[in-house]
């Protein structure tokens, strides 16, 4: 995405989703062993497409608790350096992001001051914030991420090459000069 934000000129908007929202079945032993056994493969792959590093948290989290911080952060307009973080703080270093005190130090790395942060976790529009962009996904027919909604129509679902987006993008730009 940031390729594309220089290459094209593409702004991006964060939207909540939550792949296992409070309330989701226990996961079965057998489906967590095979995520597990598909981890280094994935990791390799990772590394060998896009040259990522990756050191996944723990597997099954709920990501509400992030989310909801995300939304906070989108308002104190240190939104994408948040997002970021908390990516990061999970595919990289391997971070629990449904913990408060991972995602306080984060908050506190972008530039948001700690206590509004914290009290910001608990209150409501920022809940609420979350439930809409859940239900926005919803009404699109999302089921997984990654996913992309571009120019509030089109839907490109999982990891795509940049040239499939590149091509995306140039459609929407010529169908919006006609």
């Amino acid at each position: 995405m940031e390729k594309l934000k220089h290459s094209h000129g593409v702004t991006v908007q964060w939207h909540a989703y939550e792949l296992r929202p409070p309330g989701s079945p226990p996961i079965s032993p057998a489906y967590l062993a095979r995520i597990e056994e598909s981890r280094p493969r994935f990791e390799a792959i990772a590394r060998q497409q896009y040259g990522l590093n990756i050191h996944s948290g723990p597997f099954g989290i709920s990501s509400r608790t992030a989310l909801i911080g995300g939304k906070y952060a989108e308002a104190q307009g240190v939104g994408e350096a948040y997002n970021a973080a908390v990516l990061r703080a999970y595919w990289a270093d391997g971070l629990d992001i449904s913990d408060t005190a991972v995602l306080t130090q984060i908050a506190i790395q972008v530039g948001l001051a700690q206590e509004p942060f914290t009290a910001a976790l608990g209150q409501e529009q920022w809940t609420a914030a979350v439930l809409a962009d859940v239900q926005q996904a919803f009404n699109y027919g999302l089921n997984g991420v990654p996913a992309l909604i571009l120019a509030n129509k089109y839907l490109i679902s999982g990891a795509q090459p940049y040239e499939v987006l590149v091509q995306a993008v140039e459609q929407i730009a010529l169908e919006q000069r006609q």
